[in-house]
């Protein structure tokens, strides 16, 4: 008996001073989370679980440009599980720039990008250090300079010829009253360019089943990457992948990547035979200047891996395909207005 009340004596005390314990554990989270919110910027009211979701409306950017009004300059919003601040002037994007660099340099990963690692190479994705500014470096020097433009003069000459032709054999071929997709042959033109840039090959070409499946595979990786995914508003869902983007965009990033490690193990065993041979004169592309690139071994790494080349490759294809998107975007908009400018005429004179 004895030892059973020493018993309950000992559970109610340990039962007290865990009570106490978390009492003061509350206290003290919430005495922290009550001076980090004065230090947060203002947010508009969102709901549980939601945020501000269903506060952004059919045109989030004019809809958060009009929160300046009330809430300031730098506003918080809460998407999904996600915190956001959004930068409303150009007095403040000036001062977070200027002042804050290097903690904003950073940008936020999508789930998709994270494909294959596909992140960690790509000059837009990679983060802020050595590699990234080894990237810039071979860009601005060695890539975008007047002199290699210059001696791609006939290359382009070449692929604007092509994408005439084209036009005019499908004009040719259409019915009366029907036009001509032009955006579709500015695309083809401007994918055939950049292969023939990056490795001297046409890769819109019917006749090629490797440049093909690239092309369809690169089309992929733009379009699974542009979707909305919940992962990336609730990161614990991401596991369950419940959009199946993440499965998408692994197989079209991992049969891009195969096919152009095939073309970069292609170029390295032509220039070793080339070597063996002596010198030969041709052109080089800029899948030359990424083998031929040596760094310090010190800041800098001495060569670039395959798989960085690689990914290189595939970042070069995802520019030319996102600025066919805003040319087919231009065009659309383009047509619309003229035919909204017929009409009216049409109606003045009727």
């Amino acid at each position: 008996m004895i030892q059973n009340r020493a018993t309950m004596k000992f559970n109610w005390t340990f039962v007290l001073v865990s009570f106490i314990t978390l009492f003061c554990i509350i206290l003290i989270r919430r005495k922290k989370a009550a001076t980090a919110g004065k230090r947060q910027p203002p947010a508009p009211p969102g709901w549980p679980v939601f945020g501000n979701l269903f506060n952004l409306g059919s045109m989030p950017h004019r809809t958060v440009a009009g929160l300046a009004t009330e809430y300031g300059p730098v506003v918080r919003l809460k998407l999904g599980s996600v915190n956001t601040v959004a930068i409303l002037s150009a007095k403040a994007a000036t001062e977070l720039f200027k002042n804050h660099d290097l903690t904003f340099v950073e940008r936020t990963i999508t789930e998709t990008s994270k494909s294959h690692d596909y992140d960690k190479s790509s000059l837009a994705l990679a983060p802020y250090g050595m590699y990234w500014r080894v990237l810039r470096k071979i860009c601005t020097v060695e890539m975008l300079v007047a002199k290699r433009i210059n001696e791609s003069t006939a290359v382009r000459r070449k692929c604007v010829d092509n994408m005439l032709d084209w036009i005019e054999i499908e004009s040719n071929s259409a019915k009366v009253g029907k036009g001509v997709h032009v955006a579709k042959f500015v695309f083809l033109a401007s994918f055939n360019l950049l292969g023939n840039l990056m490795l001297s090959r046409d890769l819109a070409n019917p006749d090629s089943k490797l440049g093909s499946e690239f092309f369809t595979s690169m089309l992929g990786l733009m379009e699974w990457g542009g979707h909305p995914n919940i992962s990336d508003l609730y990161p614990w869902l991401k596991r369950f992948d419940l959009q199946g983007l993440k499965a998408k965009m692994d197989r079209d990033v991992g049969k891009a990547i195969d096919i152009a490690t095939g073309w970069v193990k292609e170029r390295v065993e032509q220039r070793a035979k080339e070597a063996e041979q002596g010198h030969v004169e041709r052109r080089k592309d800029f899948l030359d200047v990424l083998l031929d690139y040596e760094g310090t071994g010190k800041d800098e790494p001495e060569k670039m891996s395959e798989r960085d080349i690689t990914i290189f490759i595939l970042v070069s294809f995802l520019w030319s395909l996102n600025s066919w998107s805003r040319f087919r975007f231009t065009c659309i908009y383009v047509v619309d207005f003229v035919k909204g400018l017929i009409h009216k005429v049409s109606n003045c004179y009727n």
